[in-house]
This record gives structure tokens, C-alpha cells and sequence, in this order.
């Protein structure tokens, strides 16, 4: 699994970084879109449909999509020298977590899309991080079962992402009801008070 994550200086020094974070993508059967381009690319799994990336030469790797794919810390290497990222769906991938998300922050200006959703190790302990993308307008941190408290990592996420459409987090079971343990740590004087 690791070794299929591995960053490639050969790969990028030989075709650039967009070109050569373009073609690791497709190697993790992800999606890919470049500048101007309107359709998402996904390889042939025949390997009958090859694309040819000298017409892209110069162009940004604009999106990537690497849903449910197993994508992990050191794979996220090979985006980092990417100047045009915006959209970057990580939903479903098992081996994203908090550390992962600290590598997506030289996006924080570019990046307009960001999917989450449904990655098991991710945290509310990592989320915080989120608060470099300043043009983020859609953020997607549905079915996050290692986030103990989703409505109130909702509303620190809007208040550090203001002008960003949150998903997630809202409609899922009440978590947030605090302990007993809890209840005495906020209010000594409550704790005892019957509602």
C-alpha cells in the first residue's frame, strides 16, 4: 500500500509537478481535470484509453478525485508543488487523518472544493487546520464517526470558513449533549440541578 503511495522525483522532475501529481493520481485509479478542461479524466481500467498529457503541458491540474482510494500521508507529497488545486475530494479513504490534513494547507488560496466525507481517522482535532483556505466555498465533512462532537465542530467550522457551505455535521445523531463529567467541568454549580 505504501509503496503505490510513494513521492516520485523522478516522475516530477521528468513531467512537472502537475503533470507528475496527474499521473501518480491515476496510478491510485483516481480522477483527474486540468485548466480548461470540463470533463473528469479517469483511466481505461483496460488500459485501452491512454491520455496524452503533452496537451497539457503548462496547464494547472485543476481537481483531483481520489474517492475511496488509498491515498496516504506520504502520497499527499505529490501534491505539494501544485499552484492551481481546486477542487480535491479525499472522501471514503480509509488512511486520511489529522496529520494528512496539514499537508493540504499550501491550497489555502487556491482550493475551492474540499471533500471529506466519510474518512474514519479524521478528527475534530484535525479540522482546525481547515482555517488556511480562505476561498474554500464548499466543504464536505459528512459521516465523520471519529468526530465526537459534530455540531460543535460544525459551528467552529463556520466561524473560521464564513463564507464557505458546510456539509455535514448537522443532521447526524445528537453527540453533543455534554456528560455528567463534562456538565461539572462547565458549571461545578449545575451539575447536580435536575432540567
Amino acid at each position: 500500500m505504501e509503496k503505490g503511495n510513494k513521492y516520485d522525483i523522478g516522475l516530477h522532475q521528468h513531467y512537472g509537478s502537475d503533470i507528475g501529481a496527474a499521473i501518480f493520481v491515476l496510478k491510485l485509479q483516481g480522477a483527474i481535470r486540468f485548466q480548461d478542461q470540463m470533463d473528469w479524466y479517469r483511466q481505461d481500467p483496460k488500459g485501452e484509453e491512454n491520455m496524452d498529457f503533452t496537451d497539457y503541458c503548462g496547464k494547472s491540474l485543476e481537481g483531483i478525485n481520489l474517492s475511496s482510494s488509498f491515498i496516504s500521508y506520504i502520497g499527499l507529497k505529490n501534491f505539494a508543488n501544485l499552484k492551481g488545486l481546486k477542487h480535491l475530494d479525499l472522501s471514503r479513504c480509509p488512511l486520511i487523518d489529522d496529520w494528512c490534513l496539514n499537508l493540504l494547507h499550501p491550497f489555502g488560496s487556491t482550493l475551492q472544493t474540499l471533500s471529506l466525507a466519510g474518512c474514519p481517522r479524521i478528527t475534530e482535532k484535525g479540522l482546525p487546520c481547515l482555517h488556511h483556505f480562505e476561498n474554500l466555498e464548499r466543504l464536505d465533512v459528512s459521516s465523520l464517526p471519529s468526530v465526537s462532537h459534530p455540531l460543535l465542530i460544525r459551528i467552529l467550522l463556520e466561524e473560521m470558513l464564513p463564507r464557505c457551505y458546510i456539509v455535514g455535521m448537522d443532521d447526524q445523531d445528537d453527540t453533543d449533549s455534554p456528560t455528567e463529567p463534562e456538565k461539572e467541568r462547565i458549571s461545578p454549580t449545575l451539575s447536580g440541578v435536575s432540567t
